[in-house]
């Protein structure tokens, strides 16, 4: 990791980004989609490996891509979820965030930022580059501009992206990180191949973070789960590689992916 940049792609938001979560607000966003469902007709995945047929879940859209259900995601409504005082332990967002080994000169993407609980844990760690805390709702981006006038860390740059672009620079990032958000993205293929332009060839890394599907005793609805095969084969799609596999996580996956050299 170099030129110190840090992308925290932070995606409790809306729309394709999106913490994971078993909060009510799901319940009624997915009565909605089971209106939907009726009227959702069955197709063979497309070039990209989409397909659209009934939801097996009500948590989910009618979208399947490489075979799996696609979440629906959390709004803004649920900002208070992602600041709650026992995430630190439950999650052991400390550890993870010691895992990533972080320069000080590091660029870092924080996909699906929400309210920057994570971008801002990060900033220190990279007084010589920057976070760039990316969020799809500009709910979300509000509430990360308030809070950095409150803690005064300049090093987080506020990024407003779209549910298929989340607006990186190109071949300059040397971390993105997507915590509990990537299974809840509306258009995977399209954020997979913009997180690997952005990432630096042969060093840049994805950390991507989901909770363990293979692991029943693990609270968290199946929807919002992914295990290692699928995350692999989803990454392998959009040309990234497995490097590491991380499970000292209570709950979580913690899966490295890199660009190689030459792509």
């Amino acid at each position: 990791m170099k030129n110190g940049v840090v992308l925290w792609l932070g995606l409790a938001t809306v729309a394709g980004f999106g913490a994971c979560t078993q909060l009510p607000i799901e319940s009624s966003v997915a009565n909605r989609a089971g209106l939907r469902a009726a009227t959702i007709t069955t197709s063979l995945p497309d070039s990209s490996g989409y397909e659209s047929r009934p939801p097996r879940d009500p948590n989910g859209i009618g979208r399947y891509y490489q075979g799996r259900q696609i979440a629906h995601v959390m709004g803004h409504e649920g900002a208070d979820w992602l600041e709650r005082d026992d995430r630190s332990q439950e999650e052991g967002t400390d550890l993870l965030i010691s895992k990533l080994h972080l320069k000080p000169t590091d660029v870092v993407a924080d996909i699906g930022a929400g309210t920057g609980f994570f971008s801002f844990r990060l900033a220190p760690l990279v007084p010589r580059g920057r976070v760039l805390a990316v969020d799809i709702q500009p709910e979300m981006i509000t509430e990360l501009k308030q809070r950095q006038a409150r803690n005064g860390l300049r090093n987080v740059e506020p990024v407003l992206g779209t549910t298929t672009d989340p607006h990186l620079p190109a071949s300059q990032v040397d971390v993105v990180l997507i915590v509990d958000a990537y299974h809840e993205f509306d258009h995977p293929h399209e954020m997979g191949l913009a997180i690997r332009n952005a990432l630096r060839p042969g060093t840049g890394r994805l950390a991507l973070v989901e909770y363990r599907a293979e692991d029943p005793d693990v609270p968290i609805k199946p929807i919002h789960k992914m295990t290692v095969a699928q995350a692999r084969k989803e990454m392998l799609a959009v040309g990234l590689v497995l490097a590491d596999t991380i499970e000292s996580l209570p709950q979580q996956h913690l899966l490295l992916f890199k660009r190689p050299v030459a792509q």
